[in-house]
């Protein structure tokens, strides 16, 4: 078969995206192809660089074209990305070079909410995606610790610039505070905050803006989708039946806002001895993916507990960083990288429209 352009097309048309469901060439993927004497360089254009199969997207691009094309010669594959913009229209113009938003949430406290918001974006963030973090619980602050960041933020235009960790933008409300004083506002207070993080901030150009919720079902949380429209929101849990009854309520709750959820993260899902090996299930087993079965909504994955997670949040070093290579940083890429190819797939959808009704019956 001759090599040109046209042949290369249609031998990559059998590389298929596996969440989309559609061949590479028909989404657009495949970008620059270059032919020289009997060599082949292209680029694939991924809708995010914490793609999950980047690395099979490029081998089976290469097979495609050596079944299709024996006399080919060498084939030069460049995964690049162009993050696409959520469907949803932005209000206000609040947030516009903000291509995603992403609520990390929980039914209740102590479930390690925090925790995952701060190493998910740190994992996108090492991932090469352009990454911002909002502490959304303004009463329990508690970025500013597992970040590492020890310093108030500048003022430059009449607006804050976000202070920088591991290569993601974050603001608090722990950076404008004496972290000795408690916050004791009320709940317009407290929502009027948030709202000024998204509207008095020099956020720039980002791929993804995480906002770490506070616990439960609030003001906060009606603020933000009010404020802003969601690209989807997460929500993290634990095994035990407690902990999963109140996600319930919060996955009612952004159902209710119209806001897609992405899926659930089980955190502390259960204990690995680093000498033996033996597993131990502390807080039961499994019960974040039964719920998630139950519920329609996609499972993202499961956190094993670890001392190294607690370290790393007092001193200010998350895990994906301190230890790049343990079972709980792996796990933690992984659901990042399952939580945007989620995004991806909802921004290939057709988006619908729909009014928010804030009368929560939950």
């Amino acid at each position: 078969m001759e090599i040109n352009i046209k042949n290369i097309l249609e031998a990559l048309k059998n590389v298929i995206d596996p969440d989309l469901k559609r061949d590479i060439v028909t989404l657009g993927f495949v970008k620059d192809i270059n032919i020289e004497n009997k060599n082949i360089s292209f680029k694939i254009e991924l809708t995010t660089p914490a793609c999950p199969v980047r690395d099979q997207f490029k081998s089976a691009a290469i097979s495609a074209i050596k079944s299709a094309i024996p006399d080919v010669g060498e084939i030069n594959v460049e995964l690049t990305s162009n993050v696409r913009k959520a469907p949803q229209p932005n209000l206000n113009n609040i947030l516009s070079n903000v291509k995603n938003t992403i609520a990390v949430a929980s039914g209740k406290g102590g479930v390690g909410k925090s925790t995952v918001a701060v190493n998910i974006a740190v994992a996108l963030a090492q991932d090469a995606a352009k990454v911002g973090l909002i502490d959304s619980d303004v009463y329990g602050p508690s970025i500013p610790l597992m970040m590492g960041i020890n310093k108030r933020p500048e003022i430059k235009n009449q607006k804050l610039i976000p202070l920088v960790a591991f290569d993601v933008k974050v603001m608090s409300i722990g950076f404008l505070i004496n972290p000795m004083e408690a916050v004791i506002w009320r709940g317009p207070m407290a929502s009027g905050a948030i709202r000024q993080f998204m509207t008095d901030v020099d956020w720039g150009e980002l791929d993804y803006l995480i906002f770490d919720l506070p616990p439960g079902t609030g003001d906060i949380q009606l603020t933000l989708v009010q404020t802003i429209p969601l690209s989807g929101a997460v929500i993290v849990t634990t095994p035990q039946d407690i902990s999963l009854a109140d996600a319930r309520k919060g996955f009612v709750m952004f159902e209710k806002l119209n806001v897609p959820v992405l899926g659930i993260i089980e955190n502390m899902s259960y204990f690995l001895c680093p000498n033996c090996g033996h597993r131990e299930e502390i807080f039961a087993y499994g019960g974040g993916k039964k719920e998630s079965e139950k519920l329609g909504t996609n499972f993202l994955g499961e956190i094993p507990i670890d001392t190294n997670i607690r370290v790393g949040g007092d001193i200010g070093i998350p895990i994906i960083v301190s230890k790049p290579e343990s079972p709980q940083a792996t796990a933690i890429k992984n659901i990042a990288r399952n939580m945007v190819a989620q995004l991806s797939i909802n921004s290939f959808k057709t988006p619908s429209v729909k009014s928010i009704d804030i009368k929560l019956n939950i």
